[in-house]
């Protein structure tokens, strides 16, 4: 099993910053991939970016050059800095962690308001 909490989120207005936290415990040795998702009201939930257990990293081409995805392997933690945040950004944003057979985990979510 992993554990995995949520920080970070608030309401920020267009054009700022957020960094969100995600802190992983339990069987931290068996995730592969870590990323963090998001969902709007009404709209399915949506990649925004992972990163593998080598660093590798992925981004949904809506936050392409905005967001950047890090992890602190000692802290067992991973970071979403989010830069030049709009409206459309606003959601409930979840961490998620895939093992090595592919079983997901999910944090609890945190709400992400932009303000126009």
């Amino acid at each position: 099993q992993v554990q995995l909490v949520e920080s970070g989120g608030g309401l920020v207005q267009t054009g700022g910053s957020l960094r969100l936290s995600c802190a992983a415990s339990g069987s931290i040795f068996s995730i592969a991939v870590m990323g963090w998702y998001r969902q709007a009201p009404g709209k399915q939930r949506e990649l925004v970016a992972t990163i593998t257990s080598v660093g590798s990293t992925n981004y949904a081409d809506s936050v392409k050059g905005r967001f950047i995805i890090s992890r602190d392997g000692a802290k067992n933690t991973v970071y979403l800095q989010m830069n030049s945040l709009k409206p459309e950004d606003t959601a409930v944003y979840y961490c998620n962690a895939q093992n090595y057979l592919f079983h997901n985990y999910w944090g609890q979510g945190t709400q992400v308001t932009v303000s126009s």
